[in-house]
């Protein structure tokens, strides 16, 4: 889900129970819009360049 959707749900004093209370309740809403998860090799190009960067730095 894409996090600005699931904000407004969210309650005051940011922590892991309030955020999955978040997600569920807004999980539940007949229009979110869901992200699609990106595949493995999307995942090892990120990795890939942040090890590089890091590297460079």
């Amino acid at each position: 889900m894409l996090p600005q959707y699931v904000k407004s749900y969210g309650k005051a004093h940011k922590n892991d129970f309030i955020d999955a209370a978040a997600i569920a309740e807004a999980s539940t809403r007949p229009d979110m819009r869901f992200v699609s998860p990106k595949s493995e090799q999307a995942q090892l190009g990120v990795v890939i360049r942040r090890v590089r960067v890091g590297y460079i730095r």
